[in-house]
């Protein structure tokens, strides 16, 4: 039985190239900063050596295994200092319209973590949310085990390394601070790697929440969409229920809130993973359509705020990238907050998100095409589950599509079109849990056998669909069983060796824009689209 949500505690007080190649150079780099903003839009990425060397760069990453392929996975930090990149406080203004207190509240905490992954062969990308209260294996501690919650591992990290440094002899509070960060970026780094089942990383980008303020300052306003009128006092956020357009103040009230008066919307901390991904469709969709890549008093804005407040990997010419990104701004990225097993409280009295390991990194590898095809994804095989459909020949499937899950209706026609049925209508319906096999007349051999193949389902007779005719409907709870990860010719060798067009396609999803106590379980992947501006908690 899951827990209930938890209600979150207040925090504690205190707590020489031509012009024509130097826009081309701006407009890159303002699309890095608002990637960097809180996580891969996806409108593209590039950055030129002549300026990144304003920007703190880090060598967190040197050693490390990279993708093949063409292949980059892009981690996203985003700490909850107060401090800009050099550990210099903000002016009081900013800290006004932050509304998060002063230099003293917060700490290095990596309050936002987002894996952005690129496939190499231009596939559909995703961005993957890892709730921060996850309680997983810390990198980088000397006791053994050592847990916490894995936005932990920088902070703690940072702390020991200012202590060895101090008890060395180090007292400049310029290199304290850098080398300090330095091991803080190694030990996020490694503990994220460790619980996503070895992902190669290979970038990351460090924000500060000032960082995205500014950035919200340059692209404002922007439109977003909540599903019911909400406030909350901690964070200052007040919306009103539907679409409506917020300056940079309450941008950051949007994705920090976690809270509401109202305890039936049970507001958790993964509804505020999944606001911070609303903002990011939200914010790709603003950056294309008004003309900010155009406006070179907006650009200069940006890349100000790129030179205080972003940190970013050693090497961080990614003009590859931008082959591979430059599609990704037209909803071509699928947004996924992983799950957790249940709410749990640690001896110290910690509240945390227990998870299961072994689960997150069959579901990660689904996602990112790199696991097992029946990785993460409960199955349910039969006798006769593979092969020709008897009697399927002249038989017309068609396949509605409400699970929420990318794109499985076209490849369930496609792999059963391979099994002898004819292809029929592949569409996508209303989102529903059930899953269901219904059939016409003289069809029911053929429905009761593909109702088998997927996964046991039950087959009934439809009267008003047409004589030879069959349908099936995927709602939230199906599954795709590993016998129908690829079609009839193919060994599983075969698949684990390939690159999915949408290997995200494979794993159960609900989606993400729920409301009250209809909203997904903890327990639940969801996924959040990126071609509109989703409506939210």
């Amino acid at each position: 039985m899951i827990d209930q949500p938890r209600r979150h505690r207040a925090p504690a007080r205190g707590a020489g190239r031509s012009r024509s190649s130097a826009v081309k150079v701006i407009r890159s780099l303002a699309a890095l900063a608002a990637v960097a903003a809180l996580v891969g839009t996806g409108s593209g990425w590039r950055v030129y050596h002549g300026v990144t060397s304003g920007l703190t760069q880090s060598e967190a990453l040197a050693g490390e295994p990279t993708s093949n392929g063409g292949t980059q996975n892009v981690l996203i930090m985003g700490l909850d200092s107060r401090l800009d990149e050099k550990g210099k406080p903000l002016p009081s203004d900013v800290y006004d319209a932050l509304h998060a207190g002063d230099d003293s509240v917060g700490g290095y905490n990596a309050n936002v973590l987002i894996l952005l992954h690129i496939p190499g062969d231009g596939s559909k990308a995703s961005a993957i949310s890892i709730p921060r209260d996850d309680y997983v294996e810390l990198s980088g501690c000397t006791a053994s085990p050592c847990k916490g919650k894995i936005k932990q591992a920088y902070g703690q990290a940072l702390a020991r390394s200012r202590d060895a440094l101090a008890a060395k002899g180090v007292s400049d509070p310029r290199q304290l601070e850098q080398l300090s960060r330095e091991a803080g970026r190694k030990a996020e780094i490694a503990t994220v790697r460790q619980f996503l089942g070895g992902v190669p990383i290979d970038h990351f980008l460090e924000v500060t929440l000032v960082a995205f303020f500014q950035i919200a300052q340059v692209v404002a306003p922007i439109e977003v969409c909540v599903n019911e009128d909400t406030s909350d006092s901690y964070s200052g956020a007040r919306f009103h229920k539907g679409k409506q357009e917020i300056d940079a103040s309450q941008a950051v009230a949007f994705v920090r809130q976690r809270r509401d008066p109202d305890t039936n919307l049970m507001f958790t901390d993964l509804d505020r993973d999944r606001r911070q991904q609303a903002f990011l469709v939200s914010l790709s969709r603003k950056l294309n359509e008004s003309g900010t890549l155009t406006s070179m008093s907006r650009l200069q804005g940006i890349l100000d705020v790129a030179e205080q407040n972003i940190a970013v990997d050693a090497n961080p010419d990614l003009a590859s990238l931008m082959t591979t990104a430059r599609h990704l701004s037209g909803g071509n990225i699928a947004y996924y907050t992983l799950p957790i097993d249940h709410f749990g409280t640690t001896d110290a009295g910690e509240d945390v998100n227990i998870v299961d390991a072994d689960a997150i990194h069959g579901i990660v590898g689904r996602l990112l095409g790199s696991g097992p095809a029946d990785a993460g994804v409960p199955t349910s095989t039969t006798p006769g589950s593979t092969g020709t459909v008897a009697g399927a020949d002249g038989v017309v499937l068609n396949v509605v599509n409400s699970s929420g899950q990318v794109g499985l209706a076209g490849q369930l026609e496609s792999n059963f079109a391979a099994r002898g049925f004819t292809r029929g209508a592949a569409s996508n319906g209303p989102i529903q849990k059930s899953s269901s096999v219904q059939y016409g007349p003289g069809s029911a051999q053929p429905a009761r056998q593909l109702a088998s193949m997927l996964g046991g389902l039950s087959a009934s007779a439809r009267p008003n669909l047409p004589a030879g005719t069959v349908q099936v409907t995927v709602g939230t709870d199906f599954a795709l069983p590993p016998s129908l990860s690829n079609e009839p010719g193919h060994s599983r060798s075969d698949l684990a060796h390939s690159t999915p067009t949408s290997p995200q396609s494979a794993v159960p999803v609900v989606p993400a824009t729920a409301t009250g106590n209809n909203a997904p379980a903890p327990t639940d992947l969801t996924s959040l689209g990126g071609d509109d501006v989703p409506c939210v908690k």
